[in-house]
């Protein structure tokens, strides 16, 4: 347990900096926006690179670990929409919304510097492969379901061509892509280039969690808590869980390994989720305290799956 609070602590140490810099007006709101930006722009895309460069490529692509995460990400997006419009009458619109909130994961700011803490670089290759989809396969499928849901939305083959064009700009996409094509080109990195990457590299953790952290001042409870809350426990419980089942029992996938694939399906909802509801207004106070509850929820939820899979 020691072990586990030694991996939680400092990074929920680094987001409750954010938050309090930020509430107490020690570093500005508007500068976190800022700092997100470059965390997502700059430092993870040369973070993405230069691991896929340097490290085993072709083994991190494990489909039997990617396969049950996604799996299990449609299965919670799935359920999700349908307690939306049963249990808490949601409008189409507003399902899917409740749907995405629990289903995308914050994988980049919270759930890159849980996972290197907790398992080191080993896990880093497999945790990149899966990142290095999942906004493509996850957003793409929200904005396609998001355009068939609504009433007012046009055609389909404009949002399919939007999601694609926000995929192909997306500088997470450059960073492997470039990793890639470097891997199967040979390229070998020179000393000050290493350095450079290594150096921009080691900003992802602290800029990212004290951002995260900050970027919570902006959420409040609202009156959508309670479907937030069913939201959050998908994302934090069921989407690991369904994941477990798939990779261990079913498939038999080494715990040592499909753990890596499991913890990170257990992280809260990542900021796409209130980016996407606002982009469509649907179900905005729902993403917005989804976002909030689940990432103060993930403090216990993250250290208990740490510690069902600790060796």
């Amino acid at each position: 347990m020691f072990a586990i609070l030694n991996v939680i602590a400092p990074i929920f140490a680094l987001m409750a900096l954010g938050y309090g810099a930020v509430r107490f007006k020690f570093y500005p709101q508007d500068g976190i926006k800022a700092l997100i930006a470059f965390v997502n722009n700059f430092a993870t895309p040369c973070l993405l690179f230069r691991s896929i460069l340097t490290g085993d490529f072709r083994a991190a692509f494990n489909i039997g670990i990617i396969g049950p995460f996604y799996l299990g990400a449609f299965a919670c997006f799935i359920i999700a929409i349908f307690i939306g419009l049963k249990l808490f009458r949601n409008t189409p619109g507003e399902a899917v919304s409740a749907g995405f909130a629990a289903t995308f994961s914050n994988t980049v700011l919270i759930g890159l510097p849980i996972m290197q803490r907790a398992y080191g670089d080993a896990a880093i290759p497999i945790v990149l492969s899966i990142i290095g989809i999942h906004g493509a396969v996850l957003m793409t499928t929200a904005m396609m379901t998001m355009e068939m849901a609504r009433r007012d939305g046009s055609p389909l083959g404009p949002a399919i061509l939007g999601a694609l064009k926000r995929i192909g700009t997306n500088p997470l996409i450059w960073g492997i892509a470039a990793g890639i094509i470097s891997v199967f080109a040979g390229v070998t990195l020179i000393e000050p280039v290493d350095a450079f990457l290594r150096i921009i590299s080691q900003a992802v953790v602290p800029v990212a969690l004290f951002g995260i952290g900050g970027a919570l001042n902006e959420y409040r409870l609202s009156e959508s808590w309670a479907q937030a809350l069913v939201a959050s426990i998908i994302k934090l419980m069921v989407h690991p869980t369904i994941a477990y089942i798939l990779m261990v029992p079913i498939l038999h996938i080494d715990i040592s390994i499909a753990r890596y694939g499991i913890v990170l399906a257990a992280m809260p909802a990542g900021i796409n989720t209130y980016v996407f509801a606002t982009y469509y207004n649907r179900g905005v106070n729902i993403a917005a305290n989804a976002v909030l509850i689940g990432t103060i929820a993930s403090a216990i939820t993250v250290s208990f799956w740490l510690f069902v899979f600790s060796p």
